[in-house]
């Protein structure tokens, strides 16, 4: 039987001998590391990797590939962003990439890109464009999957992740935890809502990924409350990372690197 994290290593040794570059950091995302997973559920390995110095000091390298992506194979899907991506993805606090340097599941750490990026994150984070991120995907999820008499049971959770991620911004001002469990712990449940969820996370553990259910009243319910009380936008932080920080990760891994 395949061991996992030793395919997705040979994974990842292949990319970077295919593409020359070198592999700094490489978690799973999605379902596994939310704690949720379905048996048939894809490992969904995200990294970060770094190309050598010429690549960077070319004069044509805005229009140069910025990821490294491969067609879902056995279950394995997997896909990279490169350093200077990645990087500018952080000024704009994109939240798949603080999700991903919050992961629990790492396949790969240099003991370097992770921590410089949470460092950064733990001395300014703009809550806003967190908070909006999460509305958005909540919104957008339940008014295109939950509204039917029988919907897919993991979109109820698509929903509410966000939604609990919304009440960590709240109070926190900070990355909430990746873990479904940790979040669902961490903010104020009611206890008839926190029941109806148990018995949702057993269902997904048990079930495959297309499973379908009918509506659940009491979660339907809280989501739509919830969403009602989002409608008015809190007046949260804007902070801003400064750029020279990034500058200085990214000459850590290119001009030093090469000196």
């Amino acid at each position: 039987m395949m061991d996992p994290k030793k395919e997705i290593e040979r994974r990842l040794r292949a990319a970077e001998a295919e593409y020359d570059v070198k592999v700094v950091f490489a978690i799973e995302s999605g379902s596994r590391a939310w704690g949720f997973a379905s048996p048939d559920s894809d490992y969904d390995v995200r990294f970060v990797y770094v190309r050598p110095l010429h690549w960077y000091a070319s004069f044509d390298v805005e229009n140069r590939p910025d990821v490294i992506e491969y067609p879902i194979v056995d279950d394995f899907d997997i896909n990279g962003w490169d350093l200077r991506k990645a990087l500018g993805l952080l000024l704009k606090y994109n939240p798949s990439l603080i999700e991903w340097l919050h992961s629990p599941i790492v396949y790969r750490d240099d003991g370097h890109f992770a921590s410089a990026c949470k460092a950064l994150l733990a001395d300014s984070f703009n809550t806003t464009r967190a908070a909006y991120h999460y509305l958005s995907m909540a919104r957008n999820n339940y008014r295109e999957h939950l509204q039917t008499d029988e919907v897919r049971l993991k979109k109820y959770l698509y929903v509410l992740r966000p939604l609990l991620t919304l009440r960590w911004l709240a109070e926190h001002r900070s990355p909430a935890p990746i873990v479904f469990d940790e979040l669902r712990a961490a903010v104020n449940i009611e206890p008839v809502v926190d029941l109806a969820i148990d018995d949702l996370l057993t269902r997904k553990k048990a079930s495959g990924e297309k499973e379908r259910v009918a509506r659940i009243e009491v979660l339907n319910e809280f989501i739509e409350s919830e969403l009602k009380r989002w409608e008015e936008m809190p007046d949260f932080d804007k902070e801003s990372i400064d750029s020279e920080a990034l500058n200085k990760i990214f000459r850590d891994y290119t001009i030093a690197a090469n000196s």
